[in-house]
């Protein structure tokens, strides 16, 4: 019968961290077409992360960046197709919530491919975010659902998806165990800044429900300048461009830098006293790392964090930002909500025993 054919789509981020360990376990049983759409295209947000993980660089580059949320996954839908009838492949892999993953999943459907997602099922219940349509979309036209937690299978049971359904744990978890020591050996990152242990916070925002938003961006960085500690915020490029436009400041704590690797974000995080950030994956990095997590949006896909008693949702108040930075420590341990680091794995037996 061959080697089955996989193609792979990546194009942000957080999709580069979860497809390293999904690839390597591919390696051995299928042919892996790895596809860049190219949605995050510089460096600090892209190459760094194909380099850093020892990721070979993808066969496709789209070079899509930029542009409306309809334009670019317009664009990307009309290329993807191009490449899979050329391709052929056995399955399209796509991951997460980005406007990558649902034209993978759009453009998969369209040509009868089968289609698999990785982190399937998760819900925030707000559909004025564009992740929360991409994902629902997505897990509703795909064939195999790869869900990291059990009250994701019981999202997708609830819309009345149950065949194909796997819980598999997270391939972030994945990725951070198998990364962490080489991060903590590389990575220069708290000499550079001069930051000590326990002694700083860590700040992301790049959601477009604050990045789009001039007083929730002013709200979010009066809080962070009003913290009694120093904050490091590595601000993405859509992030900084905003901030310059509507001409807001932070305070003199507010340390702004480029975007960093990922090894450097993950001793960043490792060890730093609070985590303030509007990111599903930071939130769950948070807790794998036994971070506190202040998240900046008023509702989360990762419920369990909440749930655990390890991350407090905040929304942009400035007063709730700096209260609960003030007064909220977690008390108790951290359940393994996320598997135990071999998701990789079982999401490659599970595509090889679906495709035959």
């Amino acid at each position: 019968m061959g080697i089955k054919t996989i193609a792979s789509i990546v194009g942000a981020r957080p999709q580069f961290i979860k497809a390293a360990p999904v690839s390597r376990a591919l390696a051995s049983d299928f042919k892996e077409v790895f596809i860049h759409t190219g949605q995050h295209y510089d460096h600090g947000m892209s190459e760094v992360f194909f380099t850093e993980m020892e990721m070979r660089p993808p066969d496709f580059n789209l070079g899509i960046g930029g542009g409306s949320h309809g334009e670019q996954t317009g664009k990307m839908l009309v290329e993807l197709e191009k490449i899979f009838d050329n391709v052929k492949p056995d399955c399209v892999l796509v991951y997460g919530d980005t406007n990558s993953t649902l034209a993978g999943a759009l453009a998969a459907a369209k040509a009868g491919i089968p289609l698999a997602h990785v982190e399937a099922g998760l819900r925030s219940y707000n559909r004025a975010m564009p992740e929360e349509v991409n994902r629902v979309l997505t897990d509703h036209v795909s064939s195999m659902l790869f869900c990291p937690t059990h009250a994701a299978v019981e999202n997708l049971a609830k819309e009345g998806i149950v065949n194909g359904v796997h819980r598999v744990g997270d391939v972030m978890c994945d990725a951070l165990l198998h990364n962490l020591a080489n991060a903590r050996a590389r990575s220069k990152i708290l000499r550079r800044l001069d930051l000590k242990a326990g002694e700083y916070s860590l700040a992301t925002v790049h959601r477009a429900a604050n990045t789009d938003d001039a007083e929730r961006m002013r709200s979010i960085l009066s809080g962070l300048g009003r913290l009694s500690t120093r904050v490091v915020f590595p601000v993405h490029p859509r992030t900084r461009k905003v901030i310059q436009e509507w001409g807001i400041s932070a305070g003199s704590n507010v340390l702004m830098v480029e975007p960093v690797g990922y090894f450097d974000m993950l001793i960043l995080q490792e060890n730093a006293d609070c985590i303030l950030t509007d990111s599903g994956g930071v939130q769950k990095e948070a807790y794998l790392a036994g971070v506190r997590c202040i998240t900046l949006r008023e509702e989360t896909e990762w419920v369990e964090t909440v749930s655990g008693g390890w991350n407090k949702l905040v929304g942009a108040n400035t007063n709730m930002i700096v209260d609960t930075y003030n007064t909220w420590h977690p008390q108790g341990e951290r359940a393994p909500l996320y598997g135990d680091g071999h998701s990789a794995p079982q999401i490659c037996k599970l595509i090889s025993s679906t495709l035959g």
